[in-house]
């Protein structure tokens, strides 16, 4: 791993005091930055990169994706969710091959290099071959095999004591990058004594669980009707809660579901286009921050985004509450940065990245702001959150490593995977496309 430096960058470091540094030098060394302004005498680069007119900031974290449903991107759009997901989707995983979900995140690994994220949080199947893309890729990852607990033939690919090998398998992989955790699909879709037995195999294992609560009002009144509780109660009454929880979109919950969250110290994920998308409501995020509770900011999967555009995401998070409250004042620009950056890595379990400081991670993005809608650079937060666009970056560099360099990625063969990728996505569409036919033929009779 060799030497980086970084030299006469502007540097928003999203530090305690937010502190905003101008032709600033970076040395990085082993990982991790040395040192932030003075170069230590003794440092030699291997590299240096000249980043006069460039922005370096924290990378982003996807705190919630489904990173291999990138196959199906544009497949199923402008669809309510019940026909979205029983129609398309759950039809289209049931074709779905190893091979398909190695290619669909190789094709999610170069969008989100490109797009500044550095780690990301997936919830999908055949998670074996998504932890060989991201330690080939060299992001980092949190990686959940979904499970649902109502027979074999409803798992794709594993049942939960594989799972628990896949966690056992991967943890701490490719140098300390991934982390791997338990994945029930949600509090509707698994049985109450199958969400028992995840929570007490997450404690054995002291590893987290990364699921899907309270997306639509649909799902609040049924928990109310079957179990007499929310859905978020009736999680803590299972004993997911008492686990490290990352909980996605949690759009319909109540004060006292805040509450909860706010003594489990579950990490909450608003997924703003995606909620926009589907109709799905807003995420009370100020109220949660207001408690204490760590929000993040993820794109879900590429199926309902439909992309895994990080900056992006961050704008529409802000964007939709200070509409949603109409109040301008509502989730400034640094942070809301924060939420995609440190609150994102916290809630991965990296939370030293996320933060610009010597001896931090060397999880970095830089952006190149010689470009017209960048200028004039009044405040570079808020040239990033309400200006910047995702082709604006430059370089990305994980763990220390650049992923890509002056918009070129490093360690991906970017033209075989856009090649690969799509002729698969198309085979499977195709397949999909004869289980609907002969399934509409079945009910015919």
């Amino acid at each position: 791993m060799g030497k980086i430096l970084i030299k006469n960058a502007d540097v928003l470091t999203l530090n305690e005091s937010g502190n905003v540094l101008r032709r600033t030098d970076i040395a990085i060394a082993e990982g991790r930055i040395q040192s932030i302004g003075a170069v230590p005498s003794e440092f030699v680069a291997d590299e240096t990169i000249e980043a006069c007119d460039h922005v370096v900031m924290p990378g982003f974290f996807n705190a919630h994706t489904h990173a291999a449903m990138t196959f199906e991107r544009g497949w199923a759009d402008d669809l309510p969710f019940d026909r979205w997901l029983n129609e398309k989707i759950w039809v289209a995983e049931s074709a779905l091959t190893p091979e398909d979900v190695r290619w669909g995140a190789y094709l999610a690994a170069a969008e989100m290099i490109r797009s500044g994220t550095v780690g990301f949080a997936d919830h999908y199947f055949y998670m074996d071959e998504v932890a060989q893309v991201v330690e080939e890729a060299g992001l980092r990852a949190t990686l959940a095999w979904c499970v649902f607990g109502m027979g074999a033939e409803t798992e794709v690919g594993a049942g939960l004591e594989e799972t628990v090998d896949f966690v056992q398998r991967w943890q701490g992989a490719a140098n300390g990058r991934i982390r791997t955790v338990l994945g029930p699909h949600s509090p509707y879709a698994c049985p109450p004594d199958f969400l028992e037995t995840v929570a007490s195999r997450a404690a054995e294992l002291c590893v987290g669980i990364h699921i899907h609560l309270s997306e639509f009002p649909d799902q609040v009144e049924s928990s109310l009707a079957k179990h007499g509780v929310t859905p978020v109660a009736f999680l803590e009454q299972r004993g997911i809660l008492d686990n490290p929880t990352l909980a996605a979109h949690c759009i319909h919950i109540t004060p006292e579901d805040m509450d909860i969250f706010q003594a489990k110290q579950v990490n909450v994920v608003q997924c703003p286009n995606c909620h926009m998308k589907l109709g799905m409501g807003v995420t009370p995020v100020p109220e949660l921050l207001t408690r204490g509770v760590n929000v993040a900011l993820g794109t879900d999967g590429p199926a309902s985004n439909n992309d895994l555009d990080m900056l992006e995401e961050a704008r529409l998070a802000t964007l939709m509450q200070k509409n949603h409250h109409m109040d301008p004042v509502i989730l400034p620009a640094e942070l809301t940065l924060r939420l995609a950056t440190q609150h994102g890595a916290r809630a991965l379990g990296f939370p030293e990245s996320g933060v610009l400081a010597p001896g931090r991670p060397a999880d970095l993005i830089i952006f190149d702001f010689r470009r017209p809608h960048l200028r004039p650079r009044h405040n570079l937060l808020s040239n990033i959150m309400y200006s910047a666009k995702s082709p604006d970056i430059s370089h990305v560099i994980v763990d220390g490593q650049v992923l890509m360099k002056e918009g070129e990625l490093t360690t991906l063969d970017e033209e075989r995977i856009l090649y690969e990728a799509e002729k698969r996505a198309f085979r499977m569409v195709k397949q999909n496309m004869r289980i609907v036919r002969a399934y509409d033929l079945d009910y015919r009779k």
